[in-house]
């Protein structure tokens, strides 16, 4: 069974940081390009950072320079390094594994709230 477990959310002032956490069960992991996705409430789910399997990064306009997506094969883990937050940094975070463009797997999300 696919399992992908987020971690790390919770309430931060505007500037803080933050640190997700998404470790993959059931999936080898290593092939995966991995991604972070965000939705806030009544918007669309939008793409924040992706890492392919070859440890290629690539980043929303929004996050560039604040963001920093990595990923540990030998722990089955990708993270989200997220500095100087934003207000509209705020919404549900969740971790995805693709494969081919046809394989997907979302984790159940966690809540980033950036409030002073």
């Amino acid at each position: 069974q696919v399992q992908l477990v987020e971690s790390g959310g919770g309430l931060v002032q505007p500037g803080g940081s933050l640190r997700l956490s998404c470790a993959a069960n059931g999936i080898s992991f290593s092939i995966y390009d991995m991604a972070w996705y965000r939705q806030a409430p009544g918007k669309e789910r939008e793409l924040v950072a992706q890492i392919t399997s070859g440890n290629i990064n690539d980043y929303a306009d929004s996050v560039k320079g604040r963001f920093t997506i990595s990923r540990d094969n030998a722990e089955n883990k990708v993270y989200l390094q997220m500095n100087r937050l934003k207000p509209e940094d705020t919404a549900v975070y969740y971790c995805n594994a693709a494969l081919l463009s046809r394989i997907n797997y979302w984790g159940q999300g966690t809540q980033v709230t950036v409030s002073s």
